[in-house]
């Protein structure tokens, strides 16, 4: 299912393959929380700006229209007419963002649905049968993520937990998968590395998650409030004994530089909101630098976005138009800008591909690294 074709230092360059697709990594995930890219991005489109692979959330389609509905409809792929693969996270991050409205036991978390407060139960049993009818691909674990920083003594206990889920998931899924009428049998379970900003912590509990042989791993629980510093000596230091012929995703991260820097530390998927949260607010990436398309300054600039750029909107649109939409608050502005940023992110992985195929990604991290992370 994962190959490592060629690394240069921790950098890997790989192929995974999954029922819907080979992916080739590193690689960036367009997030379509649920079953769609905010935007105004269609599945059509995401074929049109390179897209590998789609991410949808467990918590939010079970919401609505309610995974059962998506079952009824064929899945999540035959639902939102994407054919790609598709990784569904597991709900577990919402255990953290809704944190006034949850309650975590052994079972699973108890929560007050944040569209209507109905009350609502997801454990990892719960969790891998959600993902089973919605038909993903890559299905995430059932984990908590703690909140940076938070006392060792807590974190510790949640791995524990943490792990125990895990087996729990892993042994649903398995039964899911054999049922006649699975959605997707061929359906992976990705395990998720937790403990917080302490390495001991991390280091241990990716020693015995590793040990159930999983398809791939992640890295959860950061980018959540500390440091970008602490955020890659926990990426070094949890690395090592994360297994070598697995891929290895680090959840929620990031900015351009975040991706080169994670991938020179060895990781292999991304995925992040923010490009596209960014684009609708004006804010877009380009190889110089982010600029603010709100600016004054571009009233009249016949450039595109980026002149170094080919996505759909480069070649067709101007600043000076893109800023016109933004302040007539069309929702134009946020369906262009929002091509134009998650193009520019699978270009930028596919870029790092070519730069380890090449043996030089070392000099394409000290040529961009810095400089995609500066405000133009």
């Amino acid at each position: 299912m994962f190959e490592v074709l060629k690394t240069e230092g921790k950098a890997r360059r790989g192929r995974f393959t999954c029922p819907h697709g080979t992916v080739q990594t590193p690689v960036f995930m367009n997030v379509g929380t649920q079953g769609a890219i905010k935007g105004a991005l269609s599945a059509e489109d995401l074929e049109h700006i390179g897209t590998q692979i789609e991410l949808s959330n467990t918590y939010h389609l079970h919401l609505r229209p309610g995974d059962q509905v998506v079952r009824d409809m064929g899945g999540l792929h035959k639902f939102m007419t994407w054919n790609g693969p598709i990784l569904t996270d597991s709900g577990g991050f919402q255990v953290f963002s809704l944190a006034s409205l949850r309650k975590i036991k052994e079972e699973g978390v108890y929560f007050a649905s944040h569209i209507d407060g109905r009350k609502i139960f997801m454990g990892p049993e719960e969790s891998m049968r959600i993902q089973s009818n919605l038909g993903s691909d890559i299905a995430m674990a059932f984990d908590e993520c703690v909140e940076n920083p938070a006392p060792y003594d807590y974190v510790k206990k949640s791995c524990e937990r943490t792990a125990r889920w895990l087996v729990r998931c892993k042994t649903e899924l398995e039964r899911l998968n054999s049922l006649p009428g699975a959605v997707n049998p061929g359906q992976v379970l990705f395990g998720i590395n937790q403990g917080g900003t302490y390495a001991d912590l991390r280091i241990r509990h990716m020693q015995e998650i590793a040990k159930l042989d999983l398809p791939g791993y992640a890295i959860g629980g950061l980018a959540v409030g500390e440091s970008t510093e602490t955020m890659y000596e926990i990426i070094e230091a949890v690395e090592p004994y994360m297994p070598a012929d697995k891929p290895r995703y680090l959840m929620g991260v990031g900015t351009p530089s975040n991706i080169i820097e994670a991938v020179a530390r060895g990781v292999d998927f991304f995925d992040c909101v923010m490009p596209a949260r960014n684009a609708r607010h004006g804010r877009l990436f380009t190889w110089q630098g982010a600029i603010n398309m709100k600016n004054a300054k571009y009233e009249r600039d016949e450039s595109p976005i980026d002149p170094e750029c080919d996505c759909p909107v480069c070649r067709r649109y101007t600043r000076a138009y893109l800023r016109h939409l933004f302040k007539a608050e069309e929702m134009l502005a946020m369906r262009l800008s929002v091509m134009h940023n998650l193009y520019f992110y699978n270009q930028l992985t596919q870029r790092i591909r070519d730069a380890i195929d090449s043996d030089c990604f070392e000099e394409f991290r000290a040529q961009y690294s810095e400089k995609l992370s500066r405000k133009i």
